[in-house]
């Protein structure tokens, strides 16, 4: 559990750091960054999750990352949605309260990784 959260902390570390630089430069909107942010983070988070907190070595990398994805399919639900929410109901776009918005939604989209990583994706019951 430990390794799990070391390496959660770090994804959303980098997820939101690249999300605000991203929203920042100006480059994307809060969408796309949110979807460029979490797809980097995503990578970094199967692969460090495969190999450190579940100990898989050997073959299964590109499934792995499949289901990695389709994991992010519900991360990113979680963080759109409640980017939706504060754009429209609180009428807000400032980076500070999107960045939080977004780790709030994280939040709930990490107890739902962890559940699906050690039961679907490696194979271990809870």
């Amino acid at each position: 559990m430990l390794r799990f959260a070391v390496v959660g902390v770090a994804s959303t570390v980098a997820h939101l750091g690249l999300f605000a630089l991203l929203r920042e430069s100006g480059l994307l909107g809060a969408q796309a960054a949110n979807l460029a942010a979490l797809l980097l983070a995503t990578l970094l988070n199967t692969a460090l999750n495969r190999w450190w907190t579940f100990g898989v070595r050997g073959g299964g990398h590109l499934r792995n990352h499949l289901q990695g994805m389709a994991l992010l399919g519900l991360n990113l639900a979680l963080t759109s949605a409640g980017l939706w929410l504060l754009h429209t109901v609180i009428g807000t776009h400032a980076t500070g309260a999107e960045t939080v918005t977004i780790a709030a939604a994280n939040a709930v989209a990490t107890i739902l990784r962890f559940v699906a990583m050690r039961r679907w994706m490696y194979g271990r019951s809870a």
